[in-house]
């Protein structure tokens, strides 16, 4: 009698089938139609609630933060480069 120890073996299995065969094939329930119906429900919620949002007004008050933050910006800038001047001046 052979011993054959603690030989190992590797085998690789290629199957080659769609989605649907190999959920058929582990058993698994067939889910398309309730995904439908999710993706469905999810596309409704989302064009309510596009039409609360108001893109317009979105932009509008993004438009004038903007402004807002790039005026602000100028004037620390010209607030530290007088500043920086009036050092320099002093040295």
């Amino acid at each position: 009698m052979e011993d054959w120890g603690n030989t190992g073996m590797k085998i690789t299995l290629d199957v080659d089938c769609t989605p649907i065969e190999a959920r058929a094939f582990l058993g698994l329930p067939d889910v398309t139609a309730l995904n439908a119906h999710l993706v469905e429900e999810m596309k409704a919620r989302m064009d309510a609630n596009m039409a609360l949002a108001a893109p317009e007004e979105l932009m509008k008050t993004w438009m004038n933060f903007g402004g807002a933050a790039s005026e602000q910006f100028m004037k620390l800038m010209t607030a530290a480069a007088t500043g920086a001047a009036g050092r320099a001046g002093k040295g």
